[in-house]
């Protein structure tokens, strides 16, 4: 087992802070309900309407927020460091100001409800699993070698997507009417969580290197995660050999991808897998 930091305090310390820091925030992006944000403005005072591109809103999100993350910084001892080129890991990395050695990763996601199953969500993108993530000393993309940080920990975001017309989307308002321009998102939700406890043992998304999220929203708050009952020696394991071990499946050769694979492949009890709960079926 790697030794832990938070036998020292530190991530468990660290994890309460940044837990009591976001159950104060929904006052600070959200009146009523409806997010606060409504749209952007030019230089002749028209306000033009946010789209609800998920990646639209992510982005707002987090200039909304990371003036309020540099004040938590602050008050708790806390050196904030941004990520400086687009796509690089971590989106926050915390130093201890008494000690620079102990840094924390923080990855803000966000996601929206599933409108047909409320309590399900679309699910995170939890970081890649390439480069960085296998060799731990490794500067390719990311602010610090993946093995400094004291903790792996997603800030997330779940939300409510508004139905509004696209003519009330598309057309410019004036500033004085800036009440009357459609929120795109409501009923926000925050949860902070090691990544390895919100992991699922699927991709996150398309063709692209990167780590999916569970769905279920009361095990994302409790970080019941697929990993959950395996520790994050395995989920670590895993991640570095998905699709690159050799496992065998129906009598076939095939690229590990899925846990129960790869816990019989390692001789582990299969009762370490949590199965993720799917849209109208009991676990």
């Amino acid at each position: 087992m790697r030794e832990s930091r938070d036998d020292r305090g530190e991530k468990r310390g660290f994890l309460r802070q940044l837990r009591e820091f976001a159950s104060q925030l929904e006052d600070k992006v959200a009146a009523g309900g409806e997010w606060n944000v409504r749209g952007f403005i030019d230089r002749y005072r028209q306000v033009y309407g946010i789209s609800d591109d998920t990646k639209v809103i992510s982005k707002v999100l987090e200039l909304q927020l990371f003036p309020y993350f540099q004040i938590f910084a602050e008050e708790h001892g806390y050196i904030l460091e941004l990520s400086d080129k687009q796509n690089y890991y971590p989106d926050m990395t915390f130093i201890d100001a008494r000690d620079e050695t102990i840094k924390f990763a923080v990855d803000l996601k966000s996601t929206y409800r599933d409108e047909k199953h409320p309590d399900f969500c679309k699910g995170f993108t939890l970081g890649s699993f390439g480069k960085y993530f296998i060799d731990r000393t490794s500067r390719k993309n990311i602010m610090y070698p993946y093995g400094e940080y004291a903790a792996h920990i997603i800030f997330g975001i779940i939300y409510s997507r508004s139905a509004f017309s696209a003519q009330e989307a598309t057309r410019p308002y004036r500033v004085e009417d800036v009440e009357r321009i459609p929120a795109v998102a409501r009923e926000f939700l925050f949860l902070v969580e090691e990544k390895w406890k919100l992991a699922s043992d699927k991709k996150g998304s398309g063709n692209t290197a990167n780590i999916g999220s569970i769905k279920y929203i009361p095990d994302l708050l409790q970080g019941n995660g697929v990993f959950s009952r395996c520790g994050e020696d395995i989920f670590d394991d895993y991640w570095m050999n998905y699709g690159r071990m050799i496992v065998r499946k129906n009598h076939k050769a095939v690229k590990l991808s899925s846990l129960p694979d790869y816990l019989k492949k390692m001789k582990q009890p299969l009762s370490l897998y949590s199965a993720p709960r799917q849209q109208g079926k009991e676990r």
